[in-house]
């Protein structure tokens, strides 16, 4: 008798499978929407979470209030950041799309406004403002993408922090295990046709594996839903 999946194990939310969340420094993100043309805060410290690739800075503002952020490339412990409708372009700063000129590198660009920030949030990623018009905004996503924003979205000028990281080899799987660990994410990557049967509907000797159907029964079971789920073609296109 077949076991559940590895997926369908993780689906249920056991402490096996949970990430460490507590371990987190916390949300990062930009603060409230405000109206006001500026704002001034101070970097009172520079962060590392396990929970992000990129190092977080956290920032203090005149009132008290307190948010996390990606630290910009370049930024330092007492170094004063603006954020509002109208502040310098300067590295650091966070405004709307409306008033960053066109060309200006930025990242963790806000999907809506208000929401935080969404797009260009990993290590050493930016985004490239191409086009502005009264109504939208065209920006070049680090994936190459171009996609449209509301004029009034946040984002925040400069260089996501960390562009190194990746440069560093691993050397051995033990130090790529132990990266995915802290994150509570799935390593070694076991192919399905490797597995035994037991484990998985594509696993097993028994049969040749080439030219084996992936195509799953439209009225399978939920452990035999793997492979291409009612697909609308199948082989290589004409």
């Amino acid at each position: 008798m077949g076991k559940n999946l590895i997926q369908q194990r993780r689906g249920k939310g056991s402490t096996t499978f949970r990430a460490p969340s507590f371990r987190y420094a916390g949300r990062a993100g930009y603060t409230p929407y405000t109206n006001e043309e500026s704002i001034e805060g101070n970097i009172v410290d520079i962060l590392h979470s396990a929970g992000h690739s990129a190092p977080l800075a956290r920032v203090r503002f005149k009132d008290g209030e307190e948010c996390l952020v990606m630290a910009s490339l370049g930024a330092r412990v007492g170094d004063s950041v603006y954020y509002g409708l109208k502040v310098e372009p300067k590295n650091g700063n966070t405004t709307i799309l409306q008033n960053i000129l066109e060309g200006t590198l930025v990242y963790n660009i806000e999907k809506m406004p208000g929401d935080g920030g969404k797009f260009a949030r990993a290590s050493g990623t930016f985004a490239k403002i191409l086009v502005k018009t009264p109504d939208k905004v065209l920006v070049e996503l680090p994936s190459r993408k171009q996609h449209e924003f509301n004029p009034m979205c946040r984002a925040t000028i400069g260089i996501i922090a960390g562009g190194g990281r990746l440069e560093k080899p691993l050397v051995k799987a033990g130090n790529n295990y132990h990266k995915f660990e802290a994150k509570n994410k799935m390593y070694p990557h076991v192919c399905a046709l490797s597995m035994n049967a037991v484990d998985h509907p594509f696993g097993g000797s028994r049969s040749s594996k080439k030219g084996k159907s992936m195509i799953a029964p439209r009225n399978a079971p939920p452990g035999r839903k793997v492979g291409l789920l009612r697909p609308k073609r199948s082989g290589r296109k004409n």
